[in-house]
């Protein structure tokens, strides 16, 4: 079984010297950061299982760090805070804020073990129950030849994190087969985010990467996937800005918000989608291939139907010769008294033309 993760953020080298030694014995797997920017680049790298999280840091203290991963939704493992000169007032903030427990220095070596033990235990309990009672996996369904291979395709590229390119015209099922793709990555715990590429306007970078203004934060697409999976719908309508903007934020695996001095680190997987032939189009700047590595065919429904919907046909075709069937024995029944009577009066005036002439 894997070892469970555990990042440590605390300023004084000490004290995270002495955790990193002690929980390593343990078995753990230790992450060590000396601020909130060390923090953000641990996380962003991969999401821990657990996180103890010092209050008083210099820059950034742990409290405005934890009020920032909430309300960022990629973010859902346990936090336990630590501080020497802890209050009531911040323990009562901490935890609603979502942290988990609180625990006072200097570290009590049996509690702490304990507390961290505690704390895996209800993140795991709590991925679980996630997934127990999170929507029903999607299997796109046909058995034509072509929708059998994308699947399969699907299915081999949810392994890995490169950038996904799902073509294929209006209606064939392209949102369907990235949320597929999602549900069996890596990051399936983790948001689905959807942005419609013709909806980014005038302003793509505040869509984007979010604002900062008058100490207001609000959040960007990347901020709302951060984790999980981007999926940009309708990728030849992404204008040339836009492009640029996502292309910069690739290149430097991270983004700073609009009025924003942070730089955060890029954590999403890309998904996009797009017709056929999009590339093609005339425009003053040509479609930047960087934002895209793998390109999954999907067909067109028109092209699809042929052999998607032959067993549909076949049914429809034997329905509708069971009910003419069916409406022939109901004339036959409702007619049948009739006829038979009539059939008996030929018969008995036969028999009677015999007997008078003696045939």
């Amino acid at each position: 079984m894997t070892a469970s993760r555990i990042l440590v953020v605390d300023d004084e080298a000490d004290i995270r010297g002495l955790l990193k030694e002690i929980l390593s014995e343990e078995g753990y797997e230790v992450e060590v950061a000396a601020d909130a920017t060390q923090a953000r680049s641990s996380r962003a790298t991969q999401v821990p299982d657990l996180v103890l999280l010092d209050i008083w840091m210099p820059d950034t203290d742990g409290i405005t760090l934890l009020r920032e991963w909430s309300v960022t939704d990629g973010y859902d493992c346990p936090v336990v805070m630590m501080s020497g000169h802890g209050t009531v007032e911040t323990a009562v903030e901490a935890t609603r804020l979502g942290a988990y427990d609180f625990v006072e220095k200097p570290l009590s070596l049996t509690k702490l073990l304990r507390t961290v033990e505690r704390a895996l235990d209800a993140g795991r309990r709590k991925r679980l129950s996630a997934r127990a009672h999170g929507p029903t996996l999607a299997v796109p369904i046909g058995k034509a030849k072509v929708t059998q291979a994308l699947r399969e395709q699907v299915q081999h590229a949810a392994s890995s994190s490169s950038p996904v390119l799902l073509l294929g015209e209006l209606g064939s099922g392209r949102e369907a087969y990235a949320r597929y793709l999602h549900s069996l990555s890596a990051r399936a715990s983790k948001p689905f985010f959807m942005v419609v590429a013709a909806s980014l306007g005038q302003d793509p970078a505040a869509a984007l990467f979010g604002s900062e203004r008058d100490g207001r934060i609000e959040l960007g697409a990347l901020d709302q996937a951060a984790g999980g999976s981007l999926y940009l719908n309708g990728l030849e309508d992404l204008n040339s800005e836009a492009q640029r903007a996502l292309a910069g934020a690739i290149e430097q695996n991270g983004y700073t918000r609009v009025g924003g001095r942070q730089r955060i680190p890029l954590n999403v997987r890309w998904i996009s989608s797009a017709q056929d032939g999009f590339e093609l189009r005339a425009s003053p700047e040509p479609f930047r291939r960087d934002l895209v590595s793998i390109a999954l065919l999907r067909r067109s429904p028109g092209r699809r139907s042929t052999s998607a919907a032959a067993p549909l046909q076949r049914r429809r075709a034997e329905s509708a010769q069971k009910l003419s069937l069916a409406r022939q024995y109901r004339r036959t029944q409702e007619s049948g008294p009739a006829r038979a009577g009539s059939g008996r009066g030929r018969r008995d005036s036969a028999r009677g033309n015999r007997a008078r002439t003696g045939g």
